[in-house]
């Protein structure tokens, strides 16, 4: 029997040229893109089309115009994808009648798997709702129901998992423990795309942001590298040195800094020609005999790097 490239590949995402509208609203316009082994944060500011892209990534949605796939063959209207795809969707998927147990063995059954038991067993302890199985999940909290939603997607141990804002809902301890069970699952391979509006949460997860904005692609990428690739916008420096005062001079003469400032902590820099600056600091430190402390980036962080992708452009 011939084995399905979908199966055996590693479990790659590819969006060429997808766009999806409802009537005259366009969600997503044109995106193309690549998701991998791995932890990819998927951003975006509300109604900028994540929920969608992921719905037509998991086969629940059909692309309007261009092609998705997985392992090179497409998504929609191909069941073969089930085996290895998991989906956790934002919006409550969950029958509050049941037990959380009940649930997630449904998952199970549904998925024909030979140990459907043992299955929602494990996927239930992963997510450490093992002691709360018994209940009906209309008793839950919202970060229960989102940790047995979570079970019942990775009831059939998926090769790629779409988790739409996972960890709403969820206390301090959950979250951390899921964070660290998705970060792990990376770790071992899978493919493995989540949307937040918690940048704390990408960045302490994630090896690379997927950006979304008015559902065009605005960047991708590790968000450190997407931020140094900006040189339209100046980039902000706290530099400190054994003579602050000497090395401002000696920078302000140089056209790659429009503004430096003298701080209690040291020195502020806004590089507008960010390859020359770094170039340049060390030399003219050197020249005039001052030794730098401290060189760091103010506005690399997450934060300041998705509030650059979504300003409005001139």
């Amino acid at each position: 029997m011939t084995t399905s490239p979908v199966t055996t590949g590693q479990g790659v995402v590819q969006l060429a040229q997808v766009s999806r509208w409802y009537g005259n609203v366009v969600a997503v316009n044109d995106v193309t893109m690549t998701i991998g082994p791995g932890v990819t944060g998927l951003l975006g500011p509300n109604g900028a089309g994540k929920s969608t892209l992921l719905h037509m990534m998991a086969g629940f949605l059909a692309p309007s115009s261009g092609t998705a796939t997985l392992n090179g063959q497409a998504i929609w209207r191909n069941h073969e994808i089930y085996r290895l795809i998991g989906l956790v969707p934002e919006k409550e998927g969950v029958y509050g009648f049941l037990t959380g147990w009940q649930f997630v063995l449904s998952a199970a059954r549904l998925h024909r798997l030979p140990s459907p038991a043992e299955a929602a067993a494990r996927a239930l302890d992963l997510v450490e709702m093992s002691g709360a199985k018994d209940r009906r999940i209309e008793t839950y909290s919202k970060g229960m129901r989102q940790r047995v939603k979570v079970a019942a997607a990775l009831v059939h141990d998926p090769r790629v998992l779409l988790l739409d804002e996972p960890f709403n809902g969820m206390d301090p301890r959950q979250r951390l423990h899921l964070m660290e069970l998705v970060r792990r699952m990376g770790e071992e391979g899978r493919t493995i795309l989540f949307s937040s509006h918690i940048l704390e949460e990408v960045e302490r997860v994630a090896q690379q942001i997927e950006v979304l904005v008015a559902g065009r692609h605005a960047a991708s990428g590790d968000y450190r590298e997407i931020r140094r690739r900006m040189t339209d916008r100046p980039h902000l420096y706290r530099v400190r040195s054994s003579d602050d005062r000497r090395l401002a001079a000696a920078l302000v003469a140089d056209a790659s800094s429009s503004a430096v400032s003298l701080t209690e902590q040291g020195l502020e820099v806004q590089a507008v020609d960010f390859r020359r600056f770094t170039w340049l600091l060390p030399r003219v430190a050197r020249d005039i005999g001052v030794h730098l402390w401290q060189v760091s980036p103010t506005d690399e962080d997450l934060e300041s790097v998705f509030s650059y992708l979504i300003a409005p452009h001139p």
